[in-house]
């Protein structure tokens, strides 16, 4: 795996960590198993200057989740060539998890 490879799945996990947020993955990605994490890896854009990470939010207020979420991020890149690249977190969608929360 790549050094990139590598620091994609770490924020993926950074995501999946925070409560209420979840990658934002094109329509049907998040189902096809042979793709990199199901097709979450396509959540996060990482180029010198920029770290673009598209999240689905479940809860609300959403501020605190975004500054949860950057705040890993950050650490993340710490010691990394994204280092000083600034970090955007882009909320595409926003859903009722409601109902997936009673079943469990």
């Amino acid at each position: 795996m790549t050094a990139k490879a590598e620091v994609i799945d770490s924020i993926v996990s950074a995501i999946e960590e925070v409560e209420g947020l979840h990658p934002a993955t094109g329509f049907g990605l998040d189902a096809v198993p042979w793709l990199p994490r199901g097709g979450k890896s396509y959540a996060v854009d990482l180029t010198p200057a920029l770290v673009e990470i598209r999240v689905a939010a479940s809860e609300l207020p959403i501020p605190p989740l975004l500054e949860k979420l950057g705040g890993a991020v950050r650490a993340l890149l710490q010691e990394t060539a994204w280092a000083t690249a600034t970090v955007r977190l882009v909320v595409e969608e926003l859903y009722d998890d409601t109902e997936s929360r009673r079943k469990s």
